[in-house]
């Protein structure tokens, strides 16, 4: 099995690139050929890939922290790059859902005017209910569009959080780890300092024999000496 710092990335970009080809697929040729509700199921198939591929980014981008400092520029250009494709296929995924809509309207609207039952005041209030929903979709789908540029400007500044955490971390990491050498120097001075204590204390000792020896030398010499024959 892979170990390198990458192989994880490498599989999330993976199923990630797999799943932008089939949403690319589905929106450049079964949902502009598809009509009514098979169209919807195909749009609604492509939201929930799309919404797959946001959470396999934000694996990468977490797998992205762990990564040596010398490669992780070059893989963040590549999430980067990856975000801006899935952008591309979700804006044309909300123009589909659009247009489907406004053809469903139109459709409607169609429907009425062939069959005769209504008169013209009330096509006419019709045409206008539709023209002003159609209206309210354009409104809705810039909104969602904003609300979906927010949120990458969110994603973007998670992710410069997430950078400075992980750096403060290895700070702390490191910290720590002099500390560690500093109490071990500490240790290892102090043990030194004992030894040094416990020889000076045996020294003293031993010079101490030695002079209580001499004494008693000099003691017996003198009362040798001293002492009648």
């Amino acid at each position: 099995m892979d170990t390198s710092p990458t192989a994880l990335f490498d599989s999330y970009e993976q199923d990630f690139n797999q799943i932008l080809s089939s949403v690319r697929s589905k929106l450049d040729g079964e949902a502009k050929e598809q009509k009514g509700e098979q169209r919807k199921a195909t749009l609604r198939r492509v939201d929930m890939e799309v919404e797959e591929a946001d959470e396999i980014v934000s694996q990468m981008e977490v797998e992205i922290q762990g990564m040596p400092q010398s490669v992780k520029a070059q893989y963040q250009g590549r999430v980067r790059t990856g975000k801006v494709e899935l952008s591309r296929l979700r804006a044309q995924a909300k123009e589909l859902h659009l247009s489907a809509s406004r053809a469903e309207l139109l459709g409607s609207a169609s429907f009425a005017a062939s069959s005769g039952s209504l008169d013209d005041d009330f096509g006419s209030s019709q045409r206008t209910r539709l023209l002003q929903g159609t209206q309210t979709l354009a409104d809705s789908t810039k909104r969602l569009q904003d609300s979906h540029r927010i949120a990458l400007e969110t994603e973007d500044v998670g992710a410069d959080i997430l950078r400075n955490l992980h750096i403060q971390r290895e700070g702390i990491v490191r910290t720590r780890d002099t500390l560690q050498e500093a109490d071990s120097s500490i240790n290892r001075a102090s043990g030194t300092l004992k030894k040094m204590i416990r020889r000076m204390y045996q020294q003293r000792v031993v010079t101490g024999v030695i002079i209580i020896i001499l004494l008693f030398l000099i003691g017996f010499i003198l009362w040798h000496k001293l002492s009648p024959q």
